[in-house]
């Protein structure tokens, strides 16, 4: 049976740790999201260039991220380039971080969904006098967005439960938090168990919008 004390704990540690969500959790995933998506659209025409230079450097650095932990990407930005003579702020490392990290996932994704849309729809673009980057951009990208939805969706998702890995390079999120409560209070069970929580009806939040947009893009798409 839960203690008098433990609810106290409970409701008095409630709302430090939602307003370390919306204040650091949340805002870190948004940034850090937005940049990747940026940087993945670059790395995945990189990827389909006819150029191998170009094409090889974005091989790699897909290839780099998507072979380290992200925890270990993390440690090299904020502990490791200081000893090369950079020092980063903990939230700008995050940023960073997170955000190269997302772009070598994202840029895999962009890709995919590039090569799915017919090859009928460049030539289409090209026999009305289309260059190659107007009919990318307004006939390819619009379609391949519709593909790429779900699973980009799926990596912000990712992305909100990662930021939980900043709090080891102290950036004040959601799990910083709770892990000064924690230590003060002693209730380690009882506090991340809400903290975890906390997470799960962010995601099920951000499942149902996930939702919501196909579903609207579907309808978008039959129009």
């Amino acid at each position: 049976m839960v203690s008098d004390a433990a609810w106290e704990l409970f409701w008095s540690s409630l709302w430090p740790l939602v307003s370390g969500a919306i204040t650091g959790t949340i805002p870190l995933a948004l940034i850090s999201f937005a940049l990747g998506l940026v940087l993945a659209l670059f790395v995945a025409l990189m990827r389909l260039s006819r150029n191998k230079v170009l094409s090889s450097i974005a091989r790699g650095y897909i290839s780099v991220i998507r072979g380290t932990p992200l925890l270990v990407q993390l440690f090299i930005i904020f502990y490791g380039l200081p000893s090369l003579g950079l020092t980063i702020n903990p939230w700008p490392s995050a940023i960073i971080a997170f955000s190269l990290n997302v772009g070598g996932y994202a840029a895999e994704v962009i890709r995919a969904a590039i090569l799915s849309v017919h090859k009928g729809q460049w030539e289409a673009a090209y026999t009305i006098g289309m260059s190659r980057a107007r009919a990318l951009r307004r006939i390819i990208l619009p379609q391949a967005a519709r593909v790429s939805v779900p699973p980009l969706s799926n990596t912000f998702i990712s992305l909100v439960k990662d930021t939980s890995l900043a709090s080891v390079i102290l950036v004040t999120e959601m799990f910083r938090v709770a892990q000064r409560i924690a230590a003060f209070s002693q209730e380690f069970m009882l506090v991340y168990i809400q903290a975890a929580l906390i997470y799960w009806v962010i995601c099920l939040v951000l499942s149902s919008g996930q939702s919501v947009l196909e579903k609207r893009l579907d309808r978008y798409v039959a129009q």
